[in-house]
């Protein structure tokens, strides 16, 4: 007999027990939970916001929010879609605080401001051949792309193709429905795939 289409939808959140074992102020429990997904969370911070160097202080701060809202958590969702959307929440923070302090910057006319931090500048000893500039001039320029997406589109395609969140739980996390996730990856998609003509030979 064929299992439903949504079959995947009704499995237990694996997550769920160590969460209840975290309200319940269980620190040895929350460790497990920042180890597991803790690097993931930090993946998605340096793509959303494009700060290597502030990466780490976010996704702490992140885990810091889920440990000080425990007694408050109930299993309703997963517990994918609630640390993700902690962590979307503080990424779009971290952005305003940075478009602020550049209008600032920019007010006051500083000399010394130079935009922001370098990502994985090259390592010019590597450098040696043509492929290894062309992949690295292609990464800078998806990095951009990806910078340059509307905020919507750039969570939804980063939570859905780089985090693997299903579209219902990305759903959540935007607060749209499953269909408009969808629109909003196509979306995100074409305008990479726009992007990035010129720069990748069709085959």
């Amino acid at each position: 007999m064929t299992a439903p289409a949504d079959e995947r939808t009704q499995k237990p959140d694996p997550d769920a027990g160590l969460m209840a074992r975290v309200r319940e102020g269980d620190r040895e429990a929350f460790r497990e939970l920042y180890e597991k997904h803790g690097a993931a969370v930090s993946r998605y911070v340096v793509h959303f916001t494009a700060n290597p160097a502030r990466a780490e202080e976010i996704t702490q701060d992140v885990f810091l929010q889920v440990y000080r809202a425990r007694e408050r958590w109930e299993p309703r969702a997963r517990f994918t879609t609630w640390l993700y959307t902690i962590a979307h929440n503080l990424c779009l923070n971290e952005l305003r605080r940075f478009e602020y302090r550049g209008r600032i910057r920019a007010l006051e006319g500083s000399e010394d401001d130079e935009g922001p931090p370098a990502i994985d500048p090259p390592d010019e000893r590597a450098l040696e051949g043509a492929a290894v500039v062309s992949g690295r001039e292609i990464e800078g320029r998806l990095r951009e792309l990806l910078e340059g997406l509307p905020e919507k589109q750039r969570t939804a395609l980063l939570l859905s193709r780089f985090e693997g969140l299903r579209y219902e739980e990305v759903g959540e996390v935007l607060g749209c429905s499953e269909q408009a996730v969808k629109s909003l990856i196509f979306r995100a998609t074409q305008r990479l795939k726009e992007g990035l003509k010129g720069w990748i030979e069709d085959e």
